[in-house]
């Protein structure tokens, strides 16, 4: 993998990190605390407000997990160990890497870690 080839992925994990960002400051109202108080709002409304909830806490859940490897790859990049399996060590095909820069691992040992 060429240098520009590295720094252009570089700057895709960079506007990902800052966009994962910008969606957690925005989407925190979503995962507050339901009111329970039966009346100001109705059962059913009520039910749909905690899966909301539920939904957007689920949402951050995964943002997070995604923040984190975001910054993984960041450190292999400045390490110099970016493209190389974290498994077998083989390199990463670039167009994994173009799909999802964040892939630490080879589409054979996912396949494998999948089942």
């Amino acid at each position: 993998m060429t240098k520009n080839q590295i720094e252009q992925l570089k700057q895709k994990l960079l506007a990902q990190r800052l966009e994962i960002h910008d969606l957690q400051t925005t989407l925190i109202e979503s995962s507050k605390t339901v009111d329970l108080d039966q009346s100001k709002v109705g059962r059913l409304s009520r039910m749909d407000a905690m899966q909301g909830q539920q939904i957007a806490m689920e949402a951050s859940r995964r943002r997070k997990l995604q923040l984190i490897n975001i910054e993984s790859a960041l450190n292999r990049i400045e390490n110099s160990e970016y493209g190389y399996c974290l498994e077998c060590g083989e390199d990463i095909y670039i167009r994994r890497l173009e799909f999802d820069p964040a892939n630490s691992l080879c589409i054979v040992c996912a396949e494998i870690k999948e089942n």
